[in-house]
């Protein structure tokens, strides 16, 4: 049996697809218990979140980008933890970074931890909640002055207060 090029390319190319939708869409990785001061069950977690906040924010999934009516919020106020109402991030600190996700260049103090984040075959470093522990995504060193870092937030995982 002969494999052209083009065959070969296109087994390829759906293999790799196939491969990072495994990765990204159908990936279980519980929240990390640690030592964070608000703590519920699992089954706790799952009455109190809708079935995508539970995903994200305790199974680590990330959600389309674009989907989230946060990433087009402008109003004044405060960003919160979809999973237990810390406060995370304020209103001014948010930037259209044009990625799809809401974006921040600083969070409020000691409102988030980071993690080392080895998934997808590259280091990252995971954004959580620093009161419970939920996943919110992920900080990179992209982002614009002061601080040159781009806080890419799922905004299933947060809720917005107005001011």
């Amino acid at each position: 049996m002969e494999i052209d090029r083009r065959t070969l390319l296109g087994v390829g190319g759906i293999a790799a697809c196939a491969g990072v939708a495994f990765f990204v869409g159908g990936r279980r990785v519980d929240a990390q218990p640690g030592n964070f001061p608000f703590r519920l069950t699992d089954a706790q977690w799952r009455r109190r979140l809708n079935p995508q906040q539970y995903a994200v924010l305790r199974e680590h999934h990330t959600e389309r980008a674009g989907s989230s009516p946060l990433d087009r919020e402008l109003r004044r106020g405060t960003f919160h933890c979809g999973g237990c109402g810390q406060a995370l991030f304020s209103s001014s600190t948010k930037f259209d970074s044009g990625t799809g996700w809401p974006s921040f260049f600083r969070p409020l103090p000691r409102a988030i931890g980071t993690r080392e984040d080895r998934s997808l075959m590259m280091t990252r470093t995971e954004v959580h909640c620093a009161r419970c522990g939920g996943h919110l995504g992920h900080v990179f060193p992209d982002g614009p002055p002061p601080t040159g870092l781009r806080y890419c937030m799922n905004g299933v995982a947060m809720t917005f207060r107005p001011a």
